[in-house]
């Protein structure tokens, strides 16, 4: 079965959605966009109409929940990242895939290699910047960080379905960005890791 009722650009947008929301915020995107098809809010193409299921919509909110508190806690955050390395790029391509179609076809391939990509570039680069952030003893960037990353799901949701082009060109944008922050997190995330685990002064 094809997406039937969505053109390519739509279909773009909305794996593009998928695959980038999922590396910041996997449980939320999920949610809203179950919560928004079971109620006919939205359509969601037949490859992705499971999301609309009371189960995933209810396990889906039981782990937005946990995250959104794990996530206002400095340090456990880290961990927590670092725990979804290994849950959230693989869901993204399946998503991604997914929003393609509900049989296995040369794009739903290559949506779900190129989502899980997208996916990782987005969860490496929130998980070094949350890790820099934590070098601040003060809780407030922290959250501030937190917020702001629940808000630019929410407003990439509504702009995917809005103006799909537009939100096509940002992630474009945001790969690129991506790319060039990478490289100078991971220096960063180097000197903070020598710092913590170099020796010490012994006392006098």
């Amino acid at each position: 079965m094809t997406t039937t009722g969505w053109d390519h650009l739509q279909t773009l947008a909305l794996a593009g959605l998928l695959a980038w929301a999922s590396g910041l915020r996997l449980y939320l995107v999920v949610f809203m966009l179950g919560l928004a098809a079971h109620f006919q809010y939205i359509e969601l193409p037949p490859g992705l109409h499971i999301l609309a299921h009371p189960y995933v919509i209810g396990a889906a909110g039981f782990m937005l929940a946990a995250e959104f508190l794990a996530d206002k806690v400095p340090g456990f955050d880290t961990v927590w990242d670092a725990v979804h390395t290994f849950i959230r790029i693989p869901a993204g391509a399946l998503l991604a895939a997914g929003a393609t179609g509900d049989d296995v076809s040369a794009f739903t391939v290559a949506a779900g290699l190129v989502g899980g990509a997208i996916t990782a570039g987005t969860h490496f680069a929130k998980t070094g910047t949350r890790a820099a952030i934590n070098t601040s003893p003060e809780p407030f960037s922290n959250w501030g960080a937190s917020f702001t990353e629940d808000a630019l799901v929410v407003g990439g949701t509504w702009l995917a379905f809005a103006h799909p082009a537009i939100f096509i060109a940002m992630i474009a944008v945001f790969l690129l960005l991506v790319a060039w922050v990478l490289p100078k997190l991971w220096r960063v995330l180097r000197r903070v890791f020598r710092f913590l685990t170099g020796p010490r002064p012994a006392p006098e």
